[in-house]
């Protein structure tokens, strides 16, 4: 198991989480491994999360490599700095883009503000 997959499993597991009882929205993640296309979708309902593995349609897509993906998911890479490098693509919604990032870990010693209303 990659440490996305174990990341996007986890997120299955725990089902919701209250720092997005105000979002709405979905995001599919398409990662790409060499020739290979690995499809993950987060559905956000008010903090219901739902996360299955599907190329289904989705109000943002988050197209990013499985080197940067799995480092994402170990919280050694940030998300917002891998946009900016072009290493992670948007397709659609930014700002909802912005608040996943909160969902992945962060390295120790960096703080991870509670509110995915305050930007990224």
């Amino acid at each position: 198991m990659t440490a996305t997959s174990d990341f996007f499993e986890r997120l299955a597991v725990a089902g919701q989480d209250p720092r997005f009882s105000k979002v709405r929205g979905s995001v599919r993640f398409d990662i790409h491994d060499g020739g290979r296309l690995e499809q993950w979708l987060l559905d956000i309902d008010h903090g219901q999360m739902r996360v299955i593995k599907s190329g289904g349609p989705a109000t943002t897509v988050v197209k990013v490599s499985a080197q940067v993906a799995d480092a994402m998911a170990r919280g050694e890479v940030n998300g917002l700095a891998a946009i900016t490098r072009g290493e992670v693509i948007v397709d659609g919604d930014l700002a909802l883009a912005l608040r996943i990032g909160r969902l992945f870990p962060r390295a120790s010693g960096r703080s991870q503000p509670d509110d995915p209303d305050s930007g990224a």
